[in-house]
């Protein structure tokens, strides 16, 4: 029998008041969805769910075993032939943990010093970020005991010395998600971070630039680009009266011009910055300012606990009231997927601002609605825009840049048509086809 573990943090099934016992191993088919338990929302999930399916369906593998954090939940669920481990620890060790990771986020993100980030090895709280990592090894070497495992697949950078830690000849393959810097590096890391990288037979990262920077801090492996994927079959114009209810719900003006920022509420999504923008843009055009998103999985209750979305609610809404746009900036927070499309149907524009950002699935799910996008130059998916054809980049600190582009794609309509038009071609570079073959081709070198 063929198996594959994946390990990612994230859980991909979040349940809702959960009463059981911790220890419980449960069948997914007994719990009501939505009433229940919900789909987890974050990137790395929506990629992982549907190729596990897919490799399952298409016979790479018999079953699959996931490995990853959640507390609150049954330490074992099953859904179908995709087996869900749930690690827990101490809530201290969790808060610690989540502290560094946090930090480790921002380091990658440009949000955090070097000089503050070498010397959270000496803090108490690091100490707990890589027991959290051993436990997560441990689990994964007692269930391969049992299972005897094809490929190991560990997702997302806080948790890169796992593949160090799993002491296995088996193939080991990596995929990066967030932006991936060399230059950023401090030289104390270089030496550790080459290690960690090199126990892996093979890495994904999800641009041509972050492959460049991987190898040219000495990754030896096997290294490849995947663009990360959605379904396109879920991003469609619903029904006239789930848009008239979504412009009720946040009243939104027939003849206002909608400016659409989805992104969690997080530092490096940089809101703030299209607040400001939005007070140049009042001065041509009569716009409102929609904020689609709430927090992470770190900063879920369910999750880690960290509270950065509520101060970046608390941000957004105070310069709203201090450039007196109040009523023209709304933060909607999460909306289920009919309510979302109802929100890229009505908009004009698509603005992600983000300080850094590894990729921006976002941004594709604009394009697939034929929408016009102005985005960060430090995203990933800016090397996919070809400037004036598909749509914008700009400098994530510039609010007068933002302000101006956004003000010609409002006011020319012919060409900001002509954006969303070739943005939709451009998104099939991102589909969830065109990515699950890209990674089933990866995993079947390995095998």
């Amino acid at each position: 029998m063929k198996r594959i573990l994946i390990n990612t943090q994230s859980p991909p099934i979040r349940f809702i008041n959960y009463k059981g016992p911790s220890s419980a191993q449960v069948d997914l088919n007994f719990f009501s969805p939505d009433i229940d338990y919900v789909i987890s929302t974050g990137g790395v999930v929506r990629m992982v769910l549907p190729l596990l399916e897919s490799l399952i369906n298409q016979n790479y593998f018999d079953e699959a075993y996931w490995v990853s954090l959640n507390v609150n939940a049954p330490e074992k669920v099953s859904m179908g032939k995709i087996f869900l481990n749930h690690v827990m620890i101490p809530e201290q060790v969790l808060k610690n943990y989540g502290l560094i990771k946090e930090e480790l986020w921002k380091f990658f993100h440009k949000l955090e010093k070097k000089e503050k980030i070498i010397e959270n090895i000496w803090r108490e709280e690091f100490a707990d970020f890589i027991y959290y990592n051993r436990i997560v090894a441990e689990r994964i070497f007692e269930l391969d005991k049992k299972l005897d495992f094809d490929i190991f697949y560990i997702h997302d950078f806080q948790q890169l010395n796992i593949g160090y830690m799993l002491s296995s000849l088996k193939p080991k393959l990596f995929r990066w998600h967030i932006p991936f810097l060399e230059e950023i590096l401090p030289q104390e890391w270089r030496t550790n971070l080459s290690i960690y990288l090199n126990s892996y037979d093979g890495i994904i990262v999800s641009t041509k630039n972050y492959l460049e920077n991987l190898k040219t801090l000495g990754y030896n492996g096997k290294s490849f680009v995947s663009y990360p994927y959605i379904d396109p079959k879920i991003y469609k114009k619903p029904e006239e009266d789930i848009i008239k209810e979504f412009c009720s719900k946040y009243d939104i003006k027939y003849e206002e011009k909608v400016i659409l920022c989805i992104a969690r509420l997080d530092y490096a999504k940089n809101q703030p910055i299209l607040v400001k923008a939005l007070k140049e843009i009042s001065k041509s055009v009569d716009a409102k300012v929609i904020f689609v998103g709430n927090g992470s999985f770190s900063s879920s209750k369910q999750g880690l606990g960290l509270s950065k979305a509520d101060l970046v609610r608390s941000m957004i809404m105070e310069l709203a009231n201090e450039l007196d746009l109040k009523e023209k900036v709304v933060i909607a927070g999460y909306l289920d997927q009919k309510m979302l499309n109802a929100a890229y149907t009505r908009a004009d524009l698509f603005v992600l601002p983000s300080i850094l950002e590894g990729f921006g699935l976002v941004v594709v799910e604009a394009w697939l609605f034929k929408k016009p996008v102005i985005v960060s130059k430090n995203a990933g998916i800016s090397e996919l825009i070809r400037e004036g054809e598909n749509g914008y980049t700009i400098n994530p600190y510039d609010y007068n840049e933002i302000a101006e582009k956004a003000i010609e794609l409002l006011t020319n309509e012919e060409k900001a048509k002509r954006l969303g038009e070739e943005g939709y071609k451009t998104a099939r570079l991102c589909t969830i086809e065109e990515g699950l073959k890209k990674e089933i081709d990866i995993i079947s070198l390995f095998l």
